[in-house]
């Protein structure tokens, strides 16, 4: 009976050890081009999904809760949660800016899953990242699977303008919103940094018109998801009907209590949410 029971017990840890190196995660670098991109991998499956953050965010410090629990609910999937040029652990070079630092993005996104051998994949993209997400979906039609956004439009309007230059002033963040990016780049730089993304996403509105990725939207094919938090100060009502109209096969859902991090305060549920679309043939 004790020889039985030790069997079992080494079963057990067994299993359990290789239940959790499937999903444990690696950190590392590639080199995409002449950069040094930073990458979070988890989970071994045969497909993928790349994870985008927001604005000067990172894999961390973004997708804490999907890079921990979303390969355990997609079994199949590879999950990938990079750091921008610029940004994170993806530092050098310096951020560069300009009206096309969405569509550099996108493209250094294609590149980085070319190199790492996974050229076709899906996109789940929060805010800036869902900006890139719809980018990539309309111009690399072949390569982008099922898109994901949540916190994101294909233009800017006057109220966001005034919303971006109010919050450009990081002081008056609250620290639970100010204090992990600091810890990234620092009390100075995060402040400068933060003060340069709101000076390039508004020229977005002085000089195109708004225009973000009208264009891109129009052409996307991949099936897409988009989440949104009712209560989301950051984006104006308007983008959900504009994209639910353009995008050829779309699905919503909404959070009624929800804000701009729907995927942080209401994890479990979106991750769940996620998990169910990539999993849909």
């Amino acid at each position: 009976m004790l020889q039985l029971r030790s069997q079992l017990m080494s079963s057990c840890k067994g299993l359990a050890g290789t239940f959790a190196k499937r999903f444990a995660h690696v950190e590392r670098k590639v080199k995409v081009n002449d950069l040094e991109i930073n990458i979070v991998v988890s989970g071994k499956g045969d497909k993928s999904v790349l994870l985008m953050p927001g604005a000067l965010g990172s894999a961390w410090t973004d997708f804490k809760p999907q890079i921990e629990h979303l390969p355990k609910l997609l079994p199949n999937y590879t999950v990938i949660a990079w750091d921008p040029p610029g940004y994170g652990k993806s530092i050098p070079p310096k951020r560069q800016w300009g009206l096309d630092f969405f569509n550099n993005d996108a493209s250094c996104a294609l590149d980085l899953m070319k190199t790492l051998g996974r050229p076709k994949f899906s996109i789940v993209g929060w805010s800036d990242g869902g900006i890139t997400g719809l980018i990539a979906a309309g111009r690399y039609t072949d390569n982008v699977e099922k898109l994901i956004i949540w916190g994101a439009g294909a233009y800017l309007v006057p109220e966001e303008v005034e919303a971006f230059k109010n919050i450009r002033d990081v002081s008056k963040w609250s620290a639970r919103m100010r204090e992990p990016m600091e810890m990234v780049y620092g009390v100075d730089r995060f402040a400068e940094l933060w003060g340069e993304w709101v000076d390039a996403a508004t020229a977005f509105y002085t000089d195109r018109n708004g225009d973000f990725c009208k264009e891109e939207v129009e052409k996307i094919k991949a099936p897409t998801f988009i989440l949104h938090g009712k209560k989301d100060p950051m984006i104006a009502a308007e983008h959900i009907p504009y994209l639910k109209e353009r995008l050829k096969d779309v699905r919503y859902h909404e959070f009624p209590e929800g804000k701009h991090n729907i995927h942080l305060r209401y994890a479990e549920e979106f991750n769940k949410l996620v998990a169910g679309f990539l999993l849909e043939k």
